[in-house]
Order: C-alpha cells, then structure tokens, then sequence
C-alpha cells in the first residue's frame, strides 16, 4: 500500500504494525514494532501519537524530518536509512535508543551525542560527514560505522568502547587518533589514503583488520602489529607492497598468528617456509650449510682421505670444543694440543675477519678474503662453514687431513652453529661445551680483550642462555659440559675429561713420578711397519681395543696374513685357494654356487677360459661366510690398501699351480694348528 502524496496515512500505519505486547500497567496491549520501508514517504507526522513504538523501521523513503521519533521515550532501534535526513539527530533523545541507522543520507556534521549514553550500534554510511565528533560521552557505544564519507582525521574516540569500527572509503592519511580504542577488535579502513599502519600497535584485542586499496608500501610497515597476537585476519590487497618480491611470505614471517591473509587462509606450510627463509633455526642452517658443502664436494675428483682409513666403520677421532664468544675456547685447545701432542694436533679453520692482536695465519686461523672463502666452498673444500658476527668460518677437509696424516686426532673450536653443522657430516666427533657461570666475570673478560664492540659483548652474553637451553633440552648433545670462568681450573677438567677419552691413568713410576699408561695393552694384528698404519689407530683407537689372549691372537694373524697377501698380489686369494682345495676333493665335476661376483672383486669372464684354478664344468662359486660391515649386504670389509702398492688387475695373471699348492700345504698345516 502506497502512501498518497508521500503523507502517511493512520491506515497504512496500522497494517503495518506487528508484535503485539502490553503496556506498562499491563491493561492494554499495543504493537511495538512497525516497519515501512520503500513507501515513499515524505512527511510521517501521524507517528507523533504511538508513543509506545520500540523498533522503527523507514528505510528507502524520502523522509526529511524524524521529529516524530520526540514522542516516542521507549523507542530502542531506529533505521531511517536512505532517506533525505539532514538534519543529524533532529529529535529529543529517547532514553533507551540503541541502536541507529542513518545512512545514505544527507548529513553533514555531527553533533553532540551526550544524551544518547544508551547508544550502542550507530551506522552513519554514505553521508556528507568530514570529521567526528560528539561521541566522548557515549559510554556504550561499541559498533561505529563512517564508511564512506569525507573523514580525514579521526578524534574525539578516545573513551569510546568501540569494539568495530568501519570507516572504508574515507580521505584518512594515517591512523592516528586511534591509539587509545583499547578494546577495538575489528577495523576496517579499506579505500582510503593510509601509507602506514603506525599507531595499531597498542590495540591487543584487535583480530581483524582491513587495509584493502590504500597507499602501503613497504612491508617493514607490518612490524608495528607484529605485537598484536590475536589478529587472526588481515586484508593488504591492491596495496604497493604487493608488488614485492617473496611479499606473502614476508607478511607471513612478521604476523605469525595470521589466519588469514588478503582474503585466503594462511598453512602451516607457508608459515614453516616463512620461518625457513627468514629467520630460520639453527638445525635448518646447519642441514642447508651441510647439503652445500656436500654437492660441491661431490662435484669434485673423489679421493681416499686418511681421516677415512683404515676402515671407514671406524671414525676418525676428534674434539670439538665450543661455547659463546670470548670463553677461552682457542686458548684451551691450543694448550691442549700441546700438551697432548702424542695424540692431537690444532685442526686450522677459515676465516674471514681480521687477525685479533696476536693471532698468526696459519696457527689460529688461516685469514682469507670473502672472495677467496667462497671460492674455497665452491671448490669443495670445507666440511662446514658457518656465519657469526657477520664474518665467515670454515672448516676444510684439508685441515682434518693435515692431522691425520701425521696419526693424529684433530682438535678444532667453534660456536654452536659450526657443532649442528659437523654433527650431519660424516664424522663423529666428542663434544665438550665451555660455557661461563659467572656473569659479570665473563664480561669483565671480554672488557679486558679491549677486542669487541658494547654489541658484540651483549650478544655474546646472550648466547650463555642458548648454549645452557641446547644442553638442557638436547640431553647428550654436548659429551661433557666444562665451566669456565677460571681458565686454569677449566683446562684441568678439560684434562681429565680427555685422559678419560683415551683411557690413560697415572701409575708410580720410579720414587715419586708418574707416567700415563694406556689401561689395556693391545697387540696389533695387521704390520705396524708398513708407513700407511702410522695413522690415529697406533696411537689412540688402540686404547679401546679389549684385551686378547695370545691365542686369540695368534688366530687373527693366521687369517689374515694370507688375505693381506691376496689384496697386495703377492698370493691368490683365500676363495680362489678355498675353491681349489673343493675341486680337488670333489672333482672336477663339482658345481659349486656363486652367491656373489663383487664379493671377490672379479667378473665371472675371470673364471672361464684356461683358468687353470676353474673346473671346466663349473658355472658358479661358493663364497664363504665373512663379518661385514653393520648395514652392508654387499660387500665385506678388506683391510685396506698399503701405499706404494698397486692393486692387481682384474685381468692380471694368476699364481701358478706350484705355488697355489704350497699356500694350500701352509694353510693345511695352520689348520692342524
């Protein structure tokens, strides 16, 4: 029904009126709710008699006047939205008003709001409105909306308790005049001029911001919300800083608990990759810093390292001391090896800073260039590199050789990063941490240095709390645990820790002296004179070797003197003599099973033809039970190779028969033994 002229009419009003309730004497029953919207209406004077009307709806006319709405005292929602209001809040207040809707209207400046204290929701969109004020006194007002007005500055919100505020399509700069809305919790300041997000970052509860088509550019900018751990939902689209590179990951770093961004849900996966690229842990640089060295150790000539030999199921020893900077890590490794020299020898790193006051290259450090380190990556030189203090160090494979050529174990330092890093290669060092107990004595010690910065001692000190976090949550990642803040004292335990290593004790000597004796004698059983065994074996392996009764090994020696033989040429090997000695009791009609070719280090092509060692009817050999090594189902471990000697060819003659027989008599006869 249509209202003449615009006027609305009695009739129209009733029909339109619903929810039926009572008076407050509870006699009569009136309706409080009446909705009229899109009726065209002008002039709704006739509304001035329902004193008792609590919900008004009259959206979509062409009202100008609410002056009705001053008789109306239990009035508690109002929504004259889309009409041609312009006069802001042109009615006596209602004591209990609520919630009000007045936009897209005509209204261009707002007044003083202090009698309207029961005023929660207010939406005033899509008006004429350049500033905001009156709204101190609203001391429940929780749900503000200015969309789309002419707002450039934002003030008079201080005591407000608004908890959503939407103030999109404004002239706004900046977000000051926000600072103090402690309890908003949902923002929205979408299409505006905003080049910052300056001025949020006080706001805790916020959990939902909209910055859509604003002038933001650096994603720097991001940081003053990084504090506000329960946004939940932030919207840059159409922003500059799209534009840059790796920019969601950036944005996902910096906001952590961020659950959705410009619209689409953030993973877990992104979050790790974030973390990973940014700002990743220690145990991800050490396993990418690994996986470098790796490759470009594996793009160069493969060579047999000493470190690696005799057997490559037993590794090299070393010792890793570590701890923060400054904790006399170098001192103790030097003094060490000095008076441990029988046993260890200065591993030398990289580096790439300059030499401290009394450091020599070549003794401390082998000082190079930044060019010249990472060109000694590229060549495959180092076992792990790491990054400290914005210098480069390195540890190569050649330093670990230069020890162990000279039968040596390699005692190097390093900070943490540098341990992660060794623990995924190839060795298996023992680890002793040095870390400071003291304080105020451990700065006192890197003051008197005169050597680092006041940010270097700061950082340094704070690392005291991640060696002591690693050592408590990783039990055993550290082998021994070494307090330093008395050098001395701390290079006595260091001593001890070590004789422990190496199972040495002090026993009397002579009147009064004292020597170190290894705890359990060991009688070798390969030949100690051939220069190849003058390595780490000789000198500390052998100190956990368990004792042998002289039988066990005279044993030993019998069996492995004639495979020592085989591998250097000298005798056919002990399958070729085993299968020997089968023909001749079978026959030469035996067919003996081949299990495995590699096992021998030949072809079967190596047994056909005139093989005078091959029965001419047999296709395969039988090879015999042998110990290998833990995890190989291949090949077993030989002993290796002595230098100066060459490996016989696949295709290089076989021992006559004459001396096949005599090793086959030899061999009988150790048996008989």
């Amino acid at each position: 029904m249509a209202a003449e002229g615009g006027v609305l009419s009695a009739e129209l009003v009733a029909s339109s009126l619903v929810q039926l309730g009572r008076f407050d004497t509870g006699l009569q029953h009136p309706y409080y709710h009446l909705a009229l919207p899109d009726h065209g209406l002008r002039d709704v004077t006739v509304l001035c008699s329902y004193h008792h009307l609590q919900h008004l709806e009259l959206p979509h006319n062409n009202i100008k006047d609410l002056s009705c709405v001053s008789h109306m005292p239990y009035l508690v929602i109002l929504d004259a939205s889309h009409n041609e209001i312009s006069d802001f809040f042109g009615f006596r207040p209602p004591k209990n008003l609520k919630e009000v809707n007045l936009s897209h209207n005509c209204l261009t400046q707002m007044k003083d709001l202090s009698d309207y204290a029961a005023l929660v929701k207010l939406n005033l969109d899509h008006n004429k409105l350049d500033k905001v004020l009156g709204l101190e006194k609203c001391c429940k007002l929780t749900h503000l909306s200015l969309a789309h007005n002419r707002i450039s500055s934002i003030s008079s919100l201080d005591d407000v308790p608004i908890t959503h505020l939407d103030l999109r399509g404004n002239q706004l700069t900046s977000t000051e005049g926000l600072e103090n809305l402690k309890m908003l919790q949902v923002l929205d300041l979408a299409t505006n001029l905003i080049t910052g997000l300056f001025g949020l970052q006080n706001l805790h509860l916020l959990g939902s911001i909209n910055m859509q088509n604003n002038q933001i550019s650096e994603i720097e900018e991001c940081k003053h919300i990084h504090d506000l751990l329960l946004l939940r939902d932030l919207n840059l689209l159409d922003n500059p800083l799209q534009k840059q590179p790796e920019y969601r990951l950036s944005v996902i770093f910096l906001l952590q608990h961020l659950l959705m961004l410009d619209q689409e849900g953030v993973t877990i996966e992104e979050k790790v990759m974030s973390i990973n690229k940014y700002d990743p842990p220690m145990d991800v640089v050490a396993a990418r810093d690994h996986m470098t060295q790796l490759m470009y150790q594996l793009m160069q000539p493969q060579v047999l390292y000493d470190s690696t030999l005799p057997s490559d199921d037993t590794p090299y020893p070393m010792l890793v001391l570590t701890g923060p900077q400054g904790c006399g890590k170098r001192e103790l490794a030097h003094r060490l090896c000095h008076n441990f020299d029988e046993y260890f020898a200065y591993g030398v790193s990289h580096a790439t800073r300059r030499p401290y006051l009394g450091e020599e290259s070549g003794d401390d450090y082998h000082f190079v260039s930044e060019e010249e380190f990472q060109q000694l990556v590229e060549t495959g030189a180092f076992v792990q590199t790491v990054q400290y203090g914005g210098h480069r160090y390195g540890l190569s494979r050649e330093a670990i050789e230069d020890v162990a050529r000279e039968g040596l174990a390699c005692c190097v330092h390093m900070e943490l990063e540098g341990v992660l890093s060794l623990k995924k290669s190839i060795f298996e060092p023992r680890y002793v941490l040095l870390i400071p107990t003291v304080i105020g004595k451990y700065t006192d010690t890197l003051l008197s240095r005169n050597l680092y910065t006041p940010e270097q001692m700061e950082t340094a000190v704070s690392r005291i709390k991640l060696y002591a976090d690693f050592n408590r949550k990783r039990p055993g990642f550290f082998d021994n645990v070494i307090p330093c803040d008395d050098l001395n004292k701390a290079y006595q335990m260091l001593e001890e820790v070590v004789k422990e290593y190496l199972s040495l004790e002090e026993r009397e000597a002579g009147e009064g002296e004292t020597e170190e004796k290894p705890r359990s004698s060991f009688s070798p059983c390969l030949d100690l004179s051939l220069p190849h065994y003058k390595n780490y074996h000789t000198k500390i392996r052998e100190q956990l070797a368990p004792s042998r009764t002289p039988a066990e090994l005279a044993s030993i020696r019998r069996r492995e003197q004639p495979v020592r033989e085989a591998v250097v040429g000298k005798s056919p090997g002990v399958y070729s003599r085993f299968i020997t000695s089968i023909d001749e009791s079978l026959g030469a009609s035996a067919s003996i099973r081949l299990l495995d070719d590699d096992i021998l280090g030949l072809t079967v092509q190596t047994f056909k033809g005139d093989n005078p060692l091959q029965p001419p009817d047999a296709t395969t050999i039988m090879a015999p039970l042998s110990d290998r090594r833990p995890g190989s189902s291949v090949k077993p471990v030989l002993p290796p190779i002595p230098p100066g000697r060459k490996t016989p060819q696949t295709n290089s003659p076989m021992p006559s028969p004459s001396r096949h027989t005599d090793i086959e008599s030899e061999d009988k006869a150790n048996f008989q033994e």
